[in-house]
């Protein structure tokens, strides 16, 4: 079987997120991260979104410097920057659901971090297959989370993930074994995993400035500037990468389910019986893995102007029947359908229901 193996990457997912969550910030520069203080905060962003990186903010820059571009933009007539802090535990939410629908497609994924994933594409059988496969998890990510993803495929994991990051946002990068030489050459050495900014600067001295350069000098020269440490180096810019996509076994801390009205509704009765049914499906798959009780819901409310909102009750008596599940998960639903928190009205298009702090059977 032809080794071919996937590398799925969310784009600017924290930002993407807020953007989805937060109809009204699409088109603005929106920064992930430590409060700026006017200038004077600490700490770094997490994550920048397009619009933000185009006035040269990225991920851990310092959120002072951060401010500073954006100030300097908007002096300038740009648009107003947004910085929020982050929303982790929406942001995990929303990583169970990518994942979930990536799964359905693939044998083996191995989940990286929170936004991303290699995949064994190797069953597919070929490149071009995969490829028509990794277009259509795109487009199913993109319907079901309104979120987009890169996907790379190369012939080892190495070569998946520097093609992932080629073609952002929404990209789909192929590299075939005889494709790889042609595709790491004029790349910066820093697209090579390992070397890093140090590195960098003492390869830049030798006058090595691209993957090409480096492969154009001989180990041996390598290691005579810079010691046997640097053989792992040398295979990585020829494209060896031997690493196996490894299943994970660890089981699934949440179960959800989300559903999406055929037209937007105000009717609660019809909202309560899709619950109903979401929490009937969560529970049958939690016992087929071997749960039996958990302690936290989570309910997500989509609006038909795409706003989201998610509310999250954690209790420190488990639930364990499909009662008190409905109970809770009503408690959670019904304040809007209220001016509270829906003081225009407006109508519904997806309810998400979801069980988290999954606790196993115990043996009796």
């Amino acid at each position: 079987m032809e080794r071919i193996i996937g590398h799925i990457d969310m784009d600017a997912f924290f930002a993407s997120v807020e953007e989805r969550d937060k109809p009204y910030l699409k088109g603005l520069p929106v920064i992930v991260g430590a409060d700026p203080e006017n200038g004077n905060g600490r700490g770094v962003v997490s994550t920048a979104n397009y619009e933000a990186r185009k006035l040269g903010i990225h991920s851990a820059l310092p959120i002072t410097k951060a401010w500073e571009y954006c100030e300097a933009s908007r002096s300038s007539g740009g648009l107003r920057c947004v910085f929020i802090p982050s929303g982790f535990s929406r942001y995990k939410i929303a990583s169970c659901d990518v994942f979930a629908h990536v799964r359905t497609f693939v044998r083996t994924l191995s989940q990286t971090s929170i936004d991303e994933a290699y995949l064994d594409l190797g069953f597919c059988g070929s490149f071009v297959k995969a490829e028509k496969l990794a277009a259509k998890i795109m487009r199913e990510v993109k319907k079901k989370t309104s979120l987009t993803c890169s996907i790379g495929i190369g012939p080892n994991k190495m070569i998946a993930k520097i093609a992932s990051n080629y073609n952002k946002p929404a990209g789909l990068t192929i590299v075939t074994p005889e494709r790889m030489g042609a595709f790491l050459a004029p790349l910066s050495i820093r697209a090579i995993p390992g070397i890093g900014k140090k590195t960098e600067n003492a390869f830049v001295r030798l006058g090595i400035k691209t993957v090409k350069d480096l492969q154009e000098c001989s180990w041996e020269d390598l290691q005579q500037q810079f010691g046997k440490r640097e053989f792992s180096i040398w295979e990585r810019v020829c494209g060896v990468d031997e690493r196996t996509v490894e299943a994970q076994k660890a089981k699934r801390k949440s179960i959800g389910k989300n559903h999406t009205f055929n037209t937007d509704t105000r009717d609660i009765n019809e909202v309560l019986d899709i619950i109903k049914q979401q929490i009937e499906v969560i529970l049958r798959e939690m016992k087929k893995q071997g749960f039996n009780e958990f302690r936290t819901v989570v309910l997500t409310v989509r609006f038909s102007d795409f706003m989201t909102r998610t509310r999250t009750l954690t209790l420190d008596t488990p639930i364990h029947t499909a009662i008190d599940f409905e109970l809770k998960a009503t408690k959670l639903v019904f304040p809007f359908f209220e001016k509270a928190e829906n003081p225009t009205g407006k109508a519904i298009r997806l309810i998400g229901v979801r069980a988290e702090k999954l606790l196993q059977d115990k043996p009796h």
